[in-house]
């Protein structure tokens, strides 16, 4: 039985993200900074080289630095996100860097799009809905056959300075870095994609990338290749 004070401390961090991710979006950047030690948009981008298009739909865009990367990079890029607050601060972002923003409002577990349409679809820091069922269900519909998702799902800080071994168990206080196990892989692969787990280091962090591809085959469904 989880002990109540634990409860307690999950219920207030849903609701601080839930706030942080709408009434507070317009300071998600400075708080994403702060808690990840100025890493947050290195960790961010660090999916550019995944990503070559040349049509990719992110799931859950947020303050829209990935949409950006990816326009200057000549990749066709669409946004999905729910907080219609973030949507904002994403379409004043792009607006201002003179991209004319692909963003729409909704759920991953609905996808407004016809089958077999994205190359790639990629999730930065996803909340649990990338693992719904439903969600996976719709990604796999979406993706042409052959195509990838590319999740970027945790980060771990690895540096020894005082404020790195702060924001380290920050991450791991709040839920945000948890210890990786194969069982984060089994909602996946029951959708039926193959998968590779890579692990990219960025100087004194480690990121963990999980690749699902969608089979060309569909013998080949439900395969862990990594």
């Amino acid at each position: 039985m989880v002990p109540f004070r634990i409860q307690l401390l999950n219920k207030f961090l849903r609701l601080f993200f839930y706030l942080l991710y709408h009434q507070l979006a317009w300071s998600y950047d400075w708080v994403a900074s702060v808690v990840s030690i100025g890493k947050w948009q290195e960790w961010v981008l660090a999916v550019i080289p995944y990503l070559t298009g040349p049509q990719v739909l992110e799931l859950g865009y947020g303050p829209g630095h990935l949409q950006i990367a990816l326009y200057k990079k000549g990749v066709r890029s669409f946004g999905l996100d729910e907080s219609r607050q973030m949507g904002r601060q994403a379409y004043k972002r792009l607006h201002h860097q003179g991209f004319i923003p692909a963003l729409i409002n909704g759920y991953a577990q609905n996808l407004p799009f016809v089958n077999n349409t994205f190359h790639q679809i990629a999730a930065i820091f996803p909340t649990e809905f990338i693992a719904d069922p439903n969600t996976l269900s719709e990604i796999y519909r979406v993706l042409l056959p052959g195509g990838e998702a590319i999740v970027l799902l945790t980060a771990w800080i690895k540096g020894k300075s005082p404020s790195e071994r702060l924001a380290s168990w920050l991450f791991h206080f709040t839920g945000q870095a948890p210890e990786w196990t194969d069982h984060f892989l089994e909602p996946i692969l029951k959708s039926g994609f193959q998968t590779r787990v890579e692990q990219l280091t960025i100087q004194s962090s480690v990121l963990l990338v999980i690749r699902a591809q969608k089979p060309i085959n569909p013998i080949s469904r439900g395969t862990n290749v990594g």
